[in-house]
């Protein structure tokens, strides 16, 4: 199906005109359309949030079969820098969790709680830069944070219409690693999962950092249905 056809089939009469000049203007299907399937999930975004990829439903996809391996409660789970709320969302209609989302976007935040709100789950949302205004201790916590290096070539429909908070990162794409894993081990009850995604070449260089930090922790890189190295996940006492 063409991304005309797929208009075409998404919009109503009165704003296929509108929506064919806006993406003639490069701009994606899904901020036209206004919403994605994201897990099952109807999932609204538009500008102000990063376009959820089915990789991040694998990575949730993943972490959902790892908590029902390690864990036989309840668990509480922290989803950093959540954008429109899909990783929370779909957690929580998948497990028994508590489930806390954060982003220092108050714009990325109303989307997320409107997301929520529509897809009838139950989450705490707060606005905070990583773990900074964060107190409580948690059994996962998962993140797909910026993770592309600002010298990195990407695709001009990416970079001219999502939003660059939601892309980018110092230190070569690793700073918000650095970040979570700096201060994680405030943050995780005794036994934990750490579930990130991660650019195709940062695998080895964010095992090590988890190394650093959890000298002690089984830690595993995994790849996308492509063969990509995609996820990191960290085990604590597990």
């Amino acid at each position: 199906m063409t991304d005309k056809e797929y208009l075409e089939k998404h919009l109503d009469s009165d704003k296929l005109e509108e929506g064919l000049k806006r993406l003639e203007l490069g701009e994606p299907l899904q901020y036209i359309i206004g919403n994605v399937n994201f897990c099952g999930n109807i999932i609204n975004v538009n500008s102000n949030v990063l376009i959820p990829r089915f990789e991040t439903e694998l990575l949730v996809e993943k972490t959902i079969n790892y908590i029902k391996k390690y864990f036989n409660k309840k668990v509480k789970i922290i989803d950093l820098g959540t954008g429109s709320g899909a990783i929370a969302i779909s957690l929580k209609k998948k497990l028994d969790a508590v489930v806390d989302a954060i982003d220092i976007s108050d714009v990325a935040l109303e989307i997320a709680r409107e997301n929520a709100k529509e897809n009838n789950t139950q989450i705490n949302f707060y606005e905070s830069d990583m773990f900074n205004d964060v107190n409580d201790k948690y059994d996962v916590i998962i993140s797909n944070p910026p993770y592309i290096s600002y010298d990195e070539e990407i695709e001009d429909v990416v970079k001219d219409n999502e939003p660059a908070i939601a892309l980018f990162a110092d230190n070569h794409g690793l700073e918000f690693y650095e970040k979570i894993l700096s201060k994680a081990s405030k943050h995780i009850c005794d036994r934990a999962i750490i579930a990130f995604e991660i650019g195709r070449y940062q695998g080895e260089a964010i095992s090590e950092m988890a190394k650093e930090y959890f000298p002690d922790s089984k830690i595993s890189v995994e790849k996308d249905l492509p063969g990509t190295d995609r996820f990191v996940f960290i085990f604590i006492n597990l």
